[in-house]
């Protein structure tokens, strides 16, 4: 379907004074050239200018059946006929004639050093390019220069290849020197007559790069583009890839497609080509198999071709049997480049193929996946289109017309990768295409486009085409398709015209097609054909952002730039595309907040593009609120676009804080339309000036009519707070129990903390409830916060901050660190929390037990622990029960309850299984060893690495009362023998040198006991001394035989 608007894209048109009747014209680098009727004769003529005064003339070598203007190198190439021969030319430096230079010099394909232009300055010149077939069509390449010739079963490409003059005249000098000693005066005479400004003029040449050999094709139109490649015959056309590589082909791998020729088996028959369509690899199956040809002498890279897109139709005969009337035409490669490009250094993002039959035309993406964008169908026979970044131009018999295209649509999705997201958006490439209001004239031939400038050959002849068609015999099917030779135009014609029409301004055209939406808005807001035409709009805007982000690289590129005087005009130039560039982005958000007017009140499928739309705009949350508030005589409420947005505007961590009026009205929206969404409204913190009081009774009719919730009540509790009503806040939250309170904060997070939605390293913050819990409830608090960090909803840094926020970093913080370990199962978690813990019990025993640090920060507080070191133990594996021996070693004297926790919970976590001791030990440097109760963690430390022989000595040394239940505890399984290798040997050497010491003797006989239980009565035979002392251990060893016996 085309949609048709009455929008005018035109604004002026002037008629160029040619003096003879044309035969032909195209455009390029800011000229229009004309071909005069007969063919050898050019003109060339500024369109930039008002009155498209004359640029030059000059007389080509025979009749011109065929002319391009290449952008890159501002070169012509023609196809000439002369004496029933045809030829391939190139002019270059045509812009020289227009300095009165008769001089014209002729070379060869890859003759440079020879010519006219190297000896005697700048001039035109002619390239011949030999040809071993007749060319029937040509085309240049607008990113790089590059020339495709097809020919009757061939494409030959040629590269573009620069020289600077300069160089070529050093070459030709050492060449005259070489062959001819006397030349040299001769040719520094000549040298110093050029100008100094020549001499960085490159001189172009071409060199033949490959042959593309196409047996089942024969070329009408060809076009190249970045190494897309397309050839179009009279019902198919066929797009190539060619890429070059590096890598060596075989003589075993050709790119050719042998295909079965049984169709010039059935010579006899008429066979019509059935419609076909291949896109991508699929193009790989058609029957036209692709052969290459490499000739380059100088590139010796290799050339890969893949096959992108082949369609064939079938012939179509609803106007009878003429062939014409189903002939292809138009045949265009479209580059497009982003904003973040360089037009004269990268490809180009987008590539886009066009080509037309007289009824309909075919615009298809080629880069990252071939597609079919539009399909335009026509309402008269469309004799010829062109194709631009912001339009589709066509011509009739008797009308311009224009169509929308979708080609910004694809470099928008390729630009930003954030397009088709909550973000941004953009109107979809499938969306349908419209036409514009048409423009008539009288016996359209031609059309040709450059820039803004729409160029029209029209001639009005006493007898049309279409007349003829009518009154010639028609003829039956024909087993050729063959299109007829152009009729020659009568001398007897009543006229001819030379039209330049200038299409408005992009941001004029936006604005028509603003205004002429109004009717739409005024008679149904929500009409499909307002947001169609409010997308084409916003279409036609970026296409104007990518041209004017390129037009800079394009204006260094003109090739007319040289011939300006005037020193301030690129400024001037630049200045003026930043100022068209401000009102285009400045249209784009007023589009954008029209756009999401209309996703606002639309259907429920595509009401989700409100969002992204409103955020493109621009526009305050309060502006979009009052774009959307519904008439008082509107029957209409809240369009669910717009609740849409609010939702996630309110549910994102955004810093703009609603006034109260704005607030109260949010809360007046959603208790209309959606009463279930107002507990999240509420915990938004852009709605922290609300009132709470007008909020409080609209939750409360909510609570009568929906029922009682945990989020509900919470929230309502809130309110209470912010009104300081503490009794009924106390009254409400003792409604639930705790765990159901916890419940309720995990579905609505916000209701405690703000922020955070960002990440680990973005600000967060308390709410007013939190505060208060942190002083009335802080055991809820610590469990809610367990409680968002294992579902997700708040991060253990962000936790932290939270608690550094309240002032309870040394007391509530702890306690939250301690009930993480309880819950927490996740490793890397687990082993920070436990360095935590250990670093802060550390302090604790640090600071309690020096006044130096009495003032210091981390003074710890008198509120008692939510957890004590027994609770811990028995609800905490990574806290362990403390060892027998540590109650020996307990200190006699304890200056606070405070430090004595810290102690049996820093014990705990050594005797736990989880503390890495290799994390800790630089920690305990700072406890010293003469208490003892640092003594026992330096032991326990000691121990968990396995120095048992160490720990027994400094057992023995410090607290000897200590070592049989040390010993009991630790020495056990493989560490049994230490009874009797380490701990008897010791008690020896002590009790011999202290007889008179109790402690030792009763851990002796204790010792004694346990080795005459696990050894046998020669092992302990061997421990007996030999200082005389064997009487003293005979009891043992004759207990030692008695249960050896017994055994």
């Amino acid at each position: 379907m085309v949609h048709v608007y009455n929008c005018h894209p035109f604004c002026s048109q002037q008629i160029v004074q040619v003096e003879q009747e044309p035969g032909m014209v195209c455009c390029g680098g800011g000229a229009l050239f004309v071909v005069a009727t007969g063919g050898c004769k050019v003109e060339a003529y500024s369109v930039e200018r008002e009155g498209c005064p004359l640029i030059c003339r000059f007389a080509t070598m025979g009749t011109v059946k065929s002319i391009q203007h290449s952008k890159i190198g501002d070169y012509l190439v023609t196809i000439e006929e002369k004496n029933n021969a045809t030829y391939l030319r190139a002019y270059t430096n045509w812009r020289y004639q227009a300095e009165e230079k008769a001089r014209v010099g002729v070379r060869l394909l890859g003759h440079l050093l020879r010519g006219a232009s190297v000896r005697g300055g700048v001039q035109m010149e002619i390239i011949e390019i030999p040809l071993s077939e007749r060319p029937l069509a040509v085309a240049c390449c607008s990113i790089t220069g590059d020339l495709l010739v097809g020919c009757e079963n061939t494409l030959v490409l040629f590269t573009l290849r620069r020289q600077n003059q300069q160089s070529l005249q050093n070459q030709s000098q050492q060449i005259l020197q070489s062959t001819w000693p006397n030349s040299q005066q001769s040719s520094s005479q000549s040298q110093g007559q050029s100008s100094s400004s020549n001499q960085n003029v490159s001189i172009l040449d071409f060199e033949r790069s490959v042959i593309l050999h196409l047996p089942k094709i024969k070329p009408k139109r060809v076009a190249l583009c970045g190494g897309y490649v397309a050839v179009q015959a009279e019902l198919e056309v066929l797009v190539l890839k060619l890429d070059a590589s590096s890598e060596p082909k075989t003589r075993g791998e050709s790119s050719e497609t042998n295909k079965a020729d049984h169709l010039e088996d059935q010579a006899d028959f008429l066979v019509l080509p059935r419609h076909q369509e291949l896109l991508g690899d699929r193009a790989k199956d058609c029957d036209i198999p692709v052969s290459i040809e490499k000739t380059g002498l100088e590139d010796r890279g290799q050339y890969t071709l893949s096959y992108v897109l082949f369609r064939r139709f079938s012939p179509d005969f609803f106007q009878g049997c003429n062939v014409e009337e189903t002939q292809l035409h138009s045949l265009q490669l479209y580059p497009l480049f982003t904003s973040n490009q360089s037009v004269s250094l990268e490809e180009p993002a987008c590539v886009f193929c066009f080509f037309s039959l007289p009824t309909a035309g075919y615009l298809y993406s080629l880069k990252g996946g071939v597609e079919l964008l539009s399909a335009y169908q026509y309402p008269e026979k469309v004799l010829e289109a062109v194709l631009t970044d912001h339009l589709l131009h066509v011509i009739t018999k008797n009308a311009l017309q224009c169509f929308t295209v979708r080609c910004a649509a694809v470099a928008a999705r390729i630009e930003d990768p954030y397009i088709d997201t909550t973000m941004k958006a953009c109107p979809p490439c499938s969306l349908e295409v419209c036409a514009l209001r048409m423009q008539l004239f009288i016996g359209l031939r031609s059309v040709c486009v450059y820039g803004r400038h729409v160029i029209l050959l029209s001639t009005a002849d006493t007898e049309t085409p279409e007349e003829t068609e009518r009154t010639t015999q028609r003829r039956g099917l024909s087993r050729k398709w063959t299109i007829s030779s152009p009729k020659e135009t009568s001398s007897a014609g009543h006229g001819w015209n030379l039209y330049v029409v200038d299409t408005v301004t992009p941001l004029t055209l936006y604005q028509e097609m603003i205004e002429y939406s109004q009717r739409y808005a005024e008679t149904n807001p929500q009409a499909q054909s307002l947001r169609h035409l409010l997308s084409e709009a916003h279409l036609l805007l970026r296409a104007s952002l990518l041209q004017t982000s390129g037009q800079q690289q394009n204006s260094e590129g003109d090739p007319a730039a040289p011939l300006q005087t005037d020193a301030d005009k690129p400024a001037e130039k630049q200045t003026a595309v930043q100022t068209d560039r401000q009102e285009l982005e400045e249209a784009l958000g007023q589009n954008c907040a029209q756009l999401g007017d209309c996703f606002s009140r639309g259907s429920q499928n595509d009401c989700h593009l409100a969002l992204p739309y409103y955020r493109m705009s621009g526009l305050s949350v309060t502006e979009v609120m009052a774009r959307n508030r519904p008439h008082p005589s509107s029957p209409h409420s809240y369009g669910a676009g717009f609740l849409f947005y609010l939702k996630h505007y309110l549910l994102e961590e955004t810093e703009q804080i609603l006034s109260q009026e704005a607030a109260d009205e949010v809360i007046d929206i959603f208790s209309q339309s959606e009463p279930s969404q107002l507990v999240s409204v509420c915990a938004s913190p852009s709605m922290v000036n609300m009132s709470p009081a007008r909020t409080l009774r609209i939750l409360q009719h909510l609570e009568d009519t929906a029922g009682v919730s945990v989020p509900l009540t919470i929230t309502m509790a809130t309110m209470m707070l912010l009104l300081d009503d503490l009794p009924q806040y106390t009254q409400l939250m003792e409604r639930h129990a705790e765990m159901l309170l916890v419940y309720g904060f995990i579905e609505e997070s916000r209701l405690l903390l703000h922020g955070g939605g960002g990440g680990q390293h973005t600000h967060i913050r308390p709410t007013a409830l939190t505060r208060q819990l942190a002083k009335s409830h802080p055991g809820l608090l610590v469990a809610a916060m367990v409680a968002l960090h294992e579902n997700n909803k708040v991060q253990l840094e962000q936790a932290d901050h939270i608690f550094k926020e309240l002032g309870c970093e040394n007391c509530l913080q702890v306690d939250f660190w301690e009930a993480m370990l309880m819950a927490s199962s996740q490793d890397a978690v687990i082993q920070e929390l436990l360095f935590r813990l250990a670093s802060v019990y550390i302090d604790r025993l640090t600071n309690s037990n020096s006044d130096a640090h009495a003032n210091a920060p981390h003074t710890p507080s008198r509120r008692k622990p939510l957890k004590s070191a027994d609770d811990l133990i028995n609800s905490c594996s990574h806290y362990g029960g403390l060892y027998p021996w540590l109650t020996v070693l307990s200190p006699a004297h304890i200056t606070s309850s405070q430090h004595l926790e810290a102690l049996h919970k820093l014990q705990s976590l050594l005797c736990g299984p989880s503390l890495s001791v290799g994390s800790v030990g630089p920690l305990l440097e700072r406890l010293s060893e003469e208490t003892l109760w640092g003594f026992s963690l330096h032991l326990l430390c000691a121990t968990r690495r396995g120095q048992y022989d160490r720990s027994i000595e400094k057992l023995l040394d410090r607290c000897p009362q200590a070592i049989i239940a040390y010993a009991n505890h630790q020495l056990q399984d493989k560490n049994m023998a230490l009874w009797w290798q380490k701990l008897l040997p010791e008690l020896c050497n002590r009790t011999r040198a202290a007889a008179d010491n109790s402690i030792l003797l009763s851990a002796l006989k204790e010792t004694l006991v346990v080795v005459a239980m696990e050894t046998s009565p020669t092992e302990f035979l061997e421990l007996i001394p030999d200082d005389g002392t064997a009487s003293y251990f005979l009891p043992h060893l004759l207990a030692c035989s008695q249960r050896h016996l017994l055994a």
